[in-house]
């Protein structure tokens, strides 16, 4: 059965250092970055790879950094936010309605968050919309609305939880008439899960709408929510969207997933890695988590792991006076998808693509690959909405200008 269902992991902590002391290290040799990055080693070795080979030597250091930023909200407290940003302002003083600190409600749209999902350990992207309506002539600074949202987000969530916990920790140290919150939540989607849950958005992303009240918003058929979502502004998002949300265990693509036995050794680092974060193995929520990331993971098998993952879009070019026949087509976008669903860099992909692709196409070609990286968001460096793009070209597109610039125009706008 292996050791996570056991529930013992050992940490292997350097030098005898109880991870509850008070000994203050670099954040690179404390006791769980260390015993992350072993367990990082032992999941790559499982892969067959070489760790000490040049590309991957860090890769077990950066995925511990990565890990550590995106939860170090279980080590913040809302109190320590909240706390000082509470601060006085008068209501409507005349006449008859609500404004200022007394029923006028105040609303934050668009917070871009990440969150791990806890039943798979991938990060997936949150839209967050916040909101309060002040009681007792009281309002509190309006970027600690984001600040305490994020606290959550940088923990293992669940998107109806993570709603649950922003609206809960605001009513009760804001103790405001009410407060509501609205995620959007995109969790990428990986070939090697059953596509049970996908939307219409083809395969890229698995995404659900969910809400959360307390106060005055408690109830579904609350006026206050009728003013919330008309500030919201956003066509897509209706009570009616809310409330026919996506059910949990169909929310994560993993979970469509069946898992049978996977390889001992490295369900329990993965089970080290969770209890590095701070996290009980055990919890009912991620008693299956180990097993369906090393299930993922072993997907990657033959694959070349050195980066992170990416959601992308390859546009490919060619010199030629016939039509590809639709065989063709079928093939090349075989030949996309095999060097694409791996852990990959994105200058190597659009090699491999433009070199594979080429003996077919005649040999004059271009290929562009575009990219979104969780690079950009799950390392500290939070840029969301950033992209890159990479380009490959191959004969007479190498010194013909005009033609590179004319398949460049050709190409749809960025829509990723």
């Amino acid at each position: 059965m292996g050791a996570l269902h056991d529930c013992h992991y050992d940490l292997g902590l350097e030098n005898g250092i109880n991870p509850g002391g008070c000994v203050e290290l670099d954040f690179e040799q404390d006791p769980e970055t260390v015993a992350i990055e072993d367990a990082v080693k032992v999941l790559l070795e499982g892969l067959g790879e070489d760790i000490n080979r040049e590309g991957i030597r860090k890769t077990p250091l950066r995925v511990a950094k990565a890990l550590r930023e995106g939860t170090k909200g279980y080590n913040q407290k809302v109190k320590d936010v909240i706390q000082g940003a509470l601060f006085p302002e008068v209501g409507v003083e005349n006449g008859v309605g609500q404004a200022g600190g007394a029923g006028g409600l105040v609303l934050v749209r668009d917070l871009d968050l990440f969150s791990y999902c806890e039943s798979c350990l991938l990060p997936f992207q949150v839209k967050c919309h916040v909101g309060y309506i002040p009681s007792g002539q009281r309002v509190v600074g309006l970027s600690k609305l984001s600040r305490v949202a994020d606290i959550f987000a940088k923990r293992l969530q669940d998107p109806q939880r993570l709603a649950d916990e922003i609206c809960l920790a605001l009513q009760h140290w804001i103790k405001p008439t009410g407060a509501a919150v609205i995620l959007h939540c995109s969790h990428i989607h990986f070939p090697s899960f059953a596509p049970g849950c996908l939307d219409s958005d083809h395969s890229k992303w698995v995404k659900v709408v969910v809400g959360s009240g307390s106060g005055s918003f408690e109830k579904d058929d609350s006026p206050m929510w009728v003013d919330f979502l008309g500030l919201l502004r956003h066509k897509d998002i209706n009570l009616e969207t809310i409330l026919s949300r996506t059910k949990a265990s169909c929310w994560c693509p993993s979970r469509s997933f069946k898992t049978g036995p996977s390889k001992s050794g490295m369900v329990a680092a993965v089970g080290s890695i969770i209890q590095s974060l701070g996290q009980d193995p055990c919890r009912k929520e991620l008693m299956g988590t180990p097993n369906r990331f090393v299930k993922w993971l072993m997907s990657f098998k033959d694959s070349n792991l050195e980066m992170e993952l990416s959601e992308f879009d390859v546009h490919i070019g060619y010199l030629s006076d016939e039509e590809v026949n639709p065989k063709g087509k079928s093939l090349l976008q075989s030949i996309v998808h095999f060097y694409g669903f791996k852990l990959q860099v994105q200058e190597r992909l659009t090699r491999q693509i433009a070199e594979t692709v080429a003996p077919l196409l005649g040999g004059d070609l271009m290929v562009v690959v575009e990219a979104n990286h969780t690079c950009m968001i799950s390392r500290g460096i939070e840029k969301f909405g950033s992209n890159t793009a990479t380009i490959a070209v191959l004969g007479r597109f190498s010194n013909d200008p005009a033609a590179r610039s004319k398949f460049l125009q050709s190409i749809p706008s960025y829509s990723l």
